[in-house]
C-alpha cells in the first residue's frame, strides 16, 4: 500500500491490498479525483481516517442492457409516480446522501471536504446528480461521476419508498439510450444485485474501463 505525495499519480489498481486499498493520503483536488476515477480508483474513508483510495476485487457493475425492473417498479414507472430531473440541485442531493440513515452504519464517509470536492467536480460537469421529486418536494436522488461512456455511481438517498430506485432506473435507461457501456457500482449490495448488477473481476473491470 502506497502513501501518496503531492505528485499526481497512483499505483496500479492491481497493487491494491486484499481489502482493495490502493493508496493512502493525498488530497481531494479535482485533478487527483479525476485521475483516480479514470484509473478505476475511488476515495472512501471515515472522518477520523486519512484519505483511503480503493479499487476492490471483485467489482460490482451494472451493464445497462441487463437492468432488472420489478413488476411493482414497472407500475410506478407507467404511472409516472415521480418526476426525475438531472443536475438541478447537486449540493442538496449530496448533502441528503451524507445525512441519510443506513442500517449498520454510524456516521458518514461523505464529509464536508468530500461535499466541497464533488461540488467542484459538478461545476466542471464531471459530477452529476439525479433528483427525484414528488409534488415539488425532493424525495430521493443519487450522484456520481460521468466519464463519458462509463458512469461511476457514488451514493443515493430516499425520503419516500422507492424514490431512489425510481431515479436510478430512469438514469440507467437514459445512459442505455446514450450507449454507455457500464455503470460502476463499486461494491456488492443486495439492492444493486436486485437491479441486475453483478460482480466481475477487477481485471475485467479495468479492461472495460480502459478500452
Amino acid at each position: 500500500m502506497k502513501y501518496l505525495t503531492s505528485a499526481l499519480q497512483f499505483p496500479h489498481p492491481e497493487e491494491a491490498s486484499v481489502e482493495g486499498i490502493v493508496a493512502v493520503g493525498g488530497d481531494l483536488s479535482v485533478k487527483r479525483l479525476l485521475l483516480a476515477y479514470e484509473q478505476g480508483i475511488f476515495p472512501w474513508f471515515d472522518e477520523e481516517q486519512p484519505i483511503l483510495w480503493w479499487s476492490p476485487d471483485p467489482r460490482m457493475v451494472l451493464f445497462p442492457q441487463d437492468l432488472k425492473i420489478s413488476k411493482s417498479m414497472r407500475k410506478l414507472l407507467r404511472d409516472e409516480a415521480f418526476k426525475v430531473t438531472y443536475n438541478k440541485n447537486f449540493n442538496e442531493v449530496i448533502t441528503h446522501c451524507a445525512t441519510a440513515y443506513r442500517e449498520g452504519q454510524y456516521g458518514t464517509w461523505i464529509t464536508e471536504d468530500m461535499i466541497a470536492a464533488y461540488n467542484k467536480l459538478h461545476a466542471i460537469g464531471k459530477a452529476v446528480s439525479v433528483e427525484v421529486w414528488k409534488d415539488e418536494e425532493l424525495v430521493g436522488g443519487l450522484y456520481g461521476i460521468d466519464l463519458g461512456n462509463v458512469f461511476c455511481g457514488e451514493s443515493m438517498f430516499a425520503k419516500q419508498s422507492n424514490a431512489s430506485k425510481y431515479g436510478f432506473i430512469k438514469l440507467v435507461q437514459k445512459l442505455a439510450s446514450e450507449n454507455y457501456k457500464m455503470i460502476d457500482c463499486q461494491v456488492y449490495t443486495d439492492h444493486l444485485a436486485s437491479l441486475g448488477a453483478v460482480e466481475i473481476p477487477r481485471t475485467q473491470f479495468l479492461s472495460l474501463l480502459w478500452e
